[in-house]
């Protein structure tokens, strides 16, 4: 881990905490006691241990290099084939990830081949402006902190994720705008999606009375986690 990264995640590692402990309750009607989940680019490590200590659940995480923070089962990956057979999973998290990968399309179809289960999948949205323009600083400050500056990143809009998973063969279960609390001072436009694999869509906008619109405390949770 690069020294702009380390200090980084001192300085933010309870707020990434709470961050992820909300991204949990995001998530926990989709993720059953006892299940096996990946954490597709897992970054610190942060967001799988919360998962597995919260929602009693076994978490391994993978990445491209060794970034942890935390104490969790990794294994370090090159960007291509995932080292786990078919249906190995039951469920994968890709949370702000899929605009970092060389090719969201290959990453997505590895992840269909080794979950069973529900793909969990946060992102970015540059929609509008100010959102467009917040995409364009998450490139440079990821650069800074990644300390890699030939990156390739995939931001898309809504329509165009939901017209690559429909591609690949995914069904949207769910779907839900991410807020947080500082919405306000941080223009950015975030989206949750539950997909199904060889579903047609079938997706319920997350509404209020099954998962409130929670407001998400981690402003950076897209850097690494």
């Amino acid at each position: 881990m690069n020294i702009y990264k380390s200090i980084y995640y001192q300085i933010r590692f309870n707020n990434l905490k709470r961050s992820s402990r909300v991204m949990c309750y995001d998530c926990q009607d989709y993720i059953q006691k006892g299940v096996k989940i990946l954490d597709l680019g897992c970054g610190s490590g942060i967001i799988g241990k919360t998962f597995s200590d919260l929602l009693e659940v076994t978490v391994i995480g993978v990445d491209v290099r060794d970034d942890r923070v935390v104490d969790l089962p990794f294994q370090i990956v090159d960007g291509g084939k995932l080292p786990f057979e078919d249906d190995e999973f039951d469920v994968c998290l890709i949370i702000y990830v899929l605009h970092h990968a060389e090719d969201p399309s290959f990453l997505l179809q590895e992840a269909k081949r080794i979950c069973k289960g529900k793909i969990i999948i946060y992102e970015d949205l540059p929609e509008g402006f100010l959102p467009k323009f917040r995409c364009y600083v998450h490139i440079i400050l990821s650069n800074l902190f990644s300390g890699i500056f030939h990156l390739k990143f995939n931001f898309r809009t809504q329509r165009e994720w939901e017209k690559l998973f429909k591609n690949i063969g995914f069904g949207i279960f769910a779907k839900k705008r991410v807020y947080k609390n500082n919405d306000w001072i941080d223009p950015g436009k975030r989206i949750l999606y539950v997909l199904e694999k060889n579903q047609v869509d079938q997706y319920n906008t997350i509404r209020d009375n099954i998962i409130p619109e929670l407001i998400f405390s981690g402003s950076n949770t897209e850097i690494g986690l």
